[in-house]
């Protein structure tokens, strides 16, 4: 699938973004994961554009080159769900 349109901004410890690295496991999606505890450039890019600094969000680059920021693992897993698969119960 197309993914390089799409960055998650995440941190492996946040049970949060564990959720959504979940959902992305089991849809067989790969795109870019940006720490933002490793890497304090994408925590600072993600407080720029949205004056939030919470993860994970994930960045979506439209196709006329906008980008769109979507906050909240379920919004995320629902939008994935959408795009790239079915949901499934309990997500």
């Amino acid at each position: 699938m197309k993914t390089d349109h799409l960055a998650l901004y995440m941190f492996a410890a946040c049970p949060y973004c564990q959720r959504v690295l979940h959902a992305l496991a089991r849809l067989a999606l790969d795109l870019e994961l940006r720490d933002v505890r490793i890497h304090p450039e994408y925590r600072q890019e993600l407080v720029g554009a949205t004056g939030r600094g919470t993860v994970p969000c994930l960045r979506i680059e439209e196709d006329d080159g906008s980008v769109r920021w979507l906050h909240e693992s379920l919004d995320i897993i629902a939008f994935l769900d959408k795009h790239f698969g079915t949901a499934t119960a309990g997500e």
